[in-house]
């Protein structure tokens, strides 16, 4: 990547990471990315990188802001987590007019949902009458915008609705209480009956009313390949501090320095391996698959579970590779100020993430072998 993620942009990318390095004990003291932080990626263009070019976006090729996600994670695991969510292509579902009016001040929209649970909502004239409580709404303390899902019905083929609300019409619940991710704010919503016009609202993984490549790409499996690109960061980092570790001192026993010992040097390569194969697998299906999309072509059914299957594997990789790099650093690894600490607590939360499970393995593998998968909406 180069330095600069849009040309107009006085911020470049490196410039926003020493920031986060510098203040990443912050965010998971108070379990939130600050705002300014969040202004940071916004002039670094994190924020307008799913926003169509129609309305003065970057719509970057996934693979291209992947990369980006990435390099934020390898700093802090919790800003790459919500600098993640510059990827919501699924507003591109929104009715044209509605886009207008959601980019009129500028391409740079901070978006956060609360999807789950769906709850039903009362219909109305005009729209929906919005009420009740979801759950991990990463970023939303710095939103300009919040989703929340809603139960679709025969209007929908069954699909949830996100209907989207401003800030102040949510109540935000402060009850983000973990081990790892801490700095993502991932709290409840609560919204008290409010009204939703219909065209504020739009099915998840809904029809684009814009026709750009960009929101041809499967718009579930990008969801999920953003946040498993933060394992990837995190994985990335632990080795990297584990190699340097390795070269850099004898053992607190006087024992030789862990570099000249031939089982860390083993391990060191079996997840060094590891790590750059599946990273080399999520890119390569990512590029192949905008490639199709944007030579006009629609996604295969297995091209789209290829998507989801490198996702999970290289979140379940990345985090292997946490774990490697914490085994081998030994006793110094059991210190809370060792920044292996961190890297183990963030990396087992991503894995934990519905869309990054075991089940993916079986969907793809149904797939794979022409046979329908049990998990609903999974391609």
């Amino acid at each position: 990547m180069t330095n600069v993620l849009d040309a107009a942009s006085p911020i470049t990318l490196d410039e926003v990471l020493l920031t986060v390095e510098r203040r990443r004990e912050e965010f998971s003291a108070q379990k939130s990315v600050p705002m300014d932080v969040i202004e940071a990626f916004k002039k670094a263009g994190v924020y307008r990188a799913a926003t169509p070019r129609r309305f003065g976006g970057d719509a970057l090729p996934p693979s291209e802001f992947l990369r980006i996600v990435e390099r934020i994670s390898q700093v802090d695991a919790s800003a790459g987590w919500v600098a993640s969510f510059g990827s919501a292509v699924y507003l591109a579902a929104l009715p044209l007019e509605t886009q207008a009016a959601l980019y009129s001040g500028g391409p740079d929209v901070v978006f956060a949902g609360g999807l789950f649970p769906v709850q039903k909502a009362e219909r109305v004239d005009g729209g929906w009458n919005v009420a009740g409580e979801w759950k991990f709404s990463s970023g939303c303390r710095g939103a300009d915008l919040i989703g929340v899902g809603l139960a679709g019905g025969e209007g929908t083929q069954g699909k949830p609705l996100t209907a989207l609300l401003r800030p102040e019409q949510v109540e935000i619940v402060e009850n983000w209480d973990v081990v790892g991710l801490q700095g993502t704010g991932s709290n409840d919503l609560r919204v008290h009956g409010q009204f939703v016009p219909d065209e504020w609202t739009f099915i998840r993984g809904g029809e684009p009313t814009v026709d750009e490549p960009l929101y041809r790409y499967p718009a579930i499996a990008y969801a999920a390949q953003v946040l498993a690109a933060v394992n990837l960061g995190t994985g990335r980092a632990a080795l990297d501090y584990a190699i340097g570790a390795g070269s850099g001192r004898t053992g607190i026993t006087g024992a030789p320095k862990l570099a000249d010992r031939a089982y860390y040097r083993i391990d060191i390569a079996k997840a060094e391996a590891a790590l750059l194969s599946a990273r080399a697998f999520f890119y390569e299906i990512s590029d192949e698959v905008y490639a199709t999309v944007e030579s006009g072509d629609s996604p295969t059914d297995k091209q789209k579970a290829l998507l989801r299957l490198a996702s999970t594997h290289v979140a379940k990789v990345g985090a292997a590779a946490v774990q490697a790099a914490y085994t081998l650093s030994g006793t110094a690894a059991i210190y809370d100020a060792n920044p292996m600490q961190r890297y183990l607590r963030d990396a087992s939360v991503v894995t934990q993430h519905a869309f990054l499970g075991d089940g993916i393995y079986d969907g793809a593998g149904a797939v794979l072998m022409d046979i329908p998968p049990s998990i609903p909406a999974f391609i």
